[in-house]
């Protein structure tokens, strides 16, 4: 998963923010676009809508509502990396948090995508899925991702692969926001190539699962404890 800098990217957006145009207010009309090609075909990158927030930040009069919150929930599926944090803190204080005389969505939408985004980051996968489903609000905001809850189950699973080599079949169930075992099943058999085994999924062992001894070798030579006896007959003296 590369939200940095995508394989994907066309060359026209290259040119746009590798060079002078990403500070032509004109070319925000063609980020804007390209943020419509990424919640489409699957992929993320931050860097260019990152230029597209700083074009919103130099011409605000521009800026859109519902580009931001895709911006935003685009960042939120490269979990845990700092995107969305470095997408947030492009955007004008204003929008940082509701008030009550605003008369703007987006400081609302941004307040309930911070809450998603720092469930995802804390881990809190259980939590993060009956938040989504706590609120219609919330699934407005993630309805322009195309296979916006399979983006995140993938990550999810990749994380867990890191770090487990064999978790309950209930326990995925909660942290992948699934309805049943049946559906863990398929899901950590067909997507993720994992075996199921007497209600204990089984991860391959990889680079980042699998236990390493460690050997802590400390070099002391008889020189050293003769110092050290030396100084506390000294004290004592």
């Amino acid at each position: 998963m590369n939200g940095e800098d995508p394989q994907e990217r066309p060359q026209e957006i290259r040119n746009i923010i590798n060079g002078l145009e990403r500070y032509n207010p004109e070319a925000a009309s063609v980020l804007e676009a390209y943020v419509s090609q990424q919640c489409e075909e699957k992929f993320c990158d931050c860097n260019a809508n990152r230029a597209l927030l700083k074009l919103y930040q130099l011409n605000p009069d521009r800026l859109k509502d519902e580009v931001v919150s895709n911006i935003l929930v685009k960042a939120m599926t490269q979990f845990p990396s700092p995107q969305f944090d470095l997408a947030l803190h492009l955007l004008p204080p204003s929008l940082s948090s509701p008030t009550p005389n605003s008369t703007s969505e987006l400081p609302e939408a941004v307040a309930h995508l911070r809450t998603l985004n720092t469930q995802l980051e804390g881990a809190q996968y259980a939590r993060f899925w009956a938040t989504l489903e706590s609120d219609d609000l919330y699934a407005d905001l993630v309805a322009d991702i195309a296979g916006f809850e399979d983006v995140i189950r993938v990550r999810i699973a990749q994380l867990i692969s890191q770090s487990y080599r064999e978790i309950n079949v209930s326990v995925l169930e909660n942290w992948l926001g699934l309805d049943d075992e049946e559906e863990v099943k398929k899901f950590v058999t067909e997507t993720c190539g994992w075996k199921v085994a007497d209600g204990l999924v089984q991860i391959p062992k990889n680079a980042e699962n699998e236990a390493k001894k460690t050997e802590i070798r400390e070099d002391v030579n008889i020189d050293m404890f003769a110092r050290v006896i030396k100084r506390s007959w000294e004290e004592a003296a």
